[in-house]
C-alpha cells in the first residue's frame, strides 16, 4: 500500500471531533450576502475578508498544496452555500469531509453563493491543505494527487446526505482564489410549462408554470437586457454591491426535452440511428413536449381516456431553459430576470414593460422573482493555463 493510500485510510478512521474547528479561522468572506464580487467591489464592512485575508489564511499551512475543487449538488436540502451557524450548507458540509480526511480543520472559499434551494452542475472552491504524516506527526508529507483528494472526501461526503459530490480536482498556486480569479459565471433556470401537475420527480427542481408561453416574446425581452446596464432594477434588497452596473454576456431562452423523458415506441424509432446513436430533430422535440404516451394502434377504446391519451399516461410538459452568462451578478440578479420573462411569456407585460423595467432602476418595479429550485450555477470560468 502506497504512503498516500496509507494515510488516507488512517484519516479515514479517525472520528470527527468538532471542537477542533479553529474559530480563528477567516470566515467574512463565506458570509457575505453579495453572490459575486471582485476585489474592486467588496462590500462595506468586508475589510480584510479579501486577498490579504486569503494570505493570511494560507500562511496558517505555509507548507500546504491548495487545491481548486469542483462540486455539484441538488440544494434543496442547503441552506445555501455560505457558513452558518447550525445550518446545513455547502461549505459546511464540505469542511466537515475534508476535516475527517486530512485530520485537521480547514477553511473552504466559495466562487459563488448560492442561496438555500438553488442546485449546482458545477460550484467550484479552492481549499489549503497540509499533508501531516500519522506516523511521525509534525512531519509533512508531500501533497495528496488530486484524483486522491477526490476519491477520500467523495468517500466521506457519501456518508452524509448524498446529495453532494466532487467532480474535480486540481493543483493551484498558493494565491490562486476561487472567487476572485473567475472569469464568468454562467446559470441555467429550468421551466416547466403546462396545465398538468408537476411530476412528484420534478418536485424542487424546477418552475412550474400552468399557462402556456410565447418563447418569441421571451426571445425578445433577452434582447433588452443584454449588455451593460444599471441593473438595480434587478438587484435584491441586501445586496452589497458598491455598483449596481453590470455586462450581461448572454441571456437566451431555449426549449430542451423535458428533464424526465422517456420516448414513446414512435419516438424511439425516430431518435435511434441505424447504429444506435441518438439523433432527434426539432419536430421530434415538439411532439415529445406535447405528448405523453405510446399510441398504440390496437389499442382498445377502454384503454384510452377522455382526452385521447392512453389511460395511466400523463402529458408531457415543456421545459424552457433560460441561460444567464456574465463575469458577476447582483444579489438575485437571474432569478429576478427570469420573473420578468415569465411575465413577458405568458402575457402580463410586452417589451415595452421590460425597457421601462430597466429604465426605472429599481426593483420594486420589477415583478416577483422566480423560486429558487429552478435555478442552477452551471458553470465557473478560469484560466488555468497560467
Amino acid at each position: 500500500m502506497s504512503a498516500a493510500s496509507s494515510d488516507s485510510a488512517a484519516a479515514s478512521k479517525r472520528p470527527f471531533d468538532p471542537s477542533l474547528a479553529d474559530p480563528s479561522l477567516p470566515s467574512k468572506l463565506q458570509r457575505s450576502s453579495h453572490p459575486d464580487i471582485s476585489p474592486a467591489e467588496k462590500p462595506e464592512g468586508v475589510g480584510a475578508a479579501g486577498p490579504e485575508s486569503e494570505a493570511m489564511a494560507a500562511a496558517r499551512v505555509p507548507r500546504g498544496q491548495r487545491y481548486l475543487v469542483a462540486v455539484e449538488y441538488a440544494g434543496t436540502r442547503f441552506c445555501g452555500s455560505q457558513q452558518q451557524p447550525d445550518q446545513r450548507t455547502v461549505v459546511g458540509v464540505l469542511e466537515e469531509a475534508f476535516h475527517k480526511f486530512v485530520g485537521q480543520p480547514v477553511s473552504v472559499f466559495c466562487s459563488s453563493r448560492t442561496d438555500a434551494g438553488v442546485h449546482a452542475l458545477s460550484n467550484v472552491c479552492h481549499v489549503d491543505v497540509e499533508r501531516i504524516s500519522k506516523r511521525k506527526p509534525g512531519e509533512v508529507l508531500p501533497p495528496h494527487d488530486p484524483g486522491v483528494v477526490k476519491r477520500a472526501v467523495n468517500h466521506f461526503l457519501q456518508k452524509n446526505e448524498g446529495d453532494i459530490m466532487v467532480t474535480d480536482v486540481r493543483c493551484v498556486p498558493p494565491d490562486f482564489h476561487a472567487r476572485y480569479k473567475a472569469l464568468e459565471r454562467t446559470y441555467h433556470y429550468r421551466i416547466l410549462s403546462g396545465p398538468e401537475r408537476q411530476s412528484v420527480f420534478e418536485k424542487n427542481s424546477a418552475w412550474h408554470i400552468p399557462e402556456d408561453l410565447n418563447i418569441q416574446a421571451m426571445k425578445k425581452a433577452c434582447d433588452l437586457l443584454v449588455g451593460h446596464h444599471d441593473f438595480s432594477s434587478f438587484r435584491a434588497t441586501g445586496c452589497q454591491a458598491k455598483s449596481p452596473v453590470r455586462t450581461l454576456d448572454e441571456l437566451t431562452v431555449t426549449e430542451v426535452f423535458p428533464f424526465m423523458f422517456f420516448p414513446s415506441s414512435v419516438e424511439r424509432s425516430e431518435m435511434e440511428s441505424p447504429d444506435g446513436s441518438l439523433v432527434y430533430s426539432r419536430t421530434s422535440l415538439m411532439r415529445a413536449s406535447a405528448e405523453g404516451s405510446d399510441a398504440p394502434s390496437t389499442a382498445s377504446g377502454k384503454s384510452v381516456s377522455e382526452n385521447g391519451q392512453e389511460f395511466g399516461k400523463r402529458l408531457r410538459h415543456r421545459c424552457f431553459v433560460v441561460t444567464a452568462r456574465a463575469r458577476s451578478f447582483l444579489y438575485h440578479q437571474v432569478r429576478l430576470m427570469v420573473g420578468l420573462l415569465k411575465s413577458v411569456g405568458i402575457g402580463d407585460l410586452t417589451t415595452a414593460d421590460v425597457e421601462r423595467i430597466l429604465d426605472a432602476k429599481a426593483v420594486t418595479a420589477a415583478p416577483p422573482m422566480a423560486p429558487a429550485s429552478g435555478l442552477y450555477l452551471a458553470n465557473v470560468k478560469y484560466d488555468l493555463s497560467i
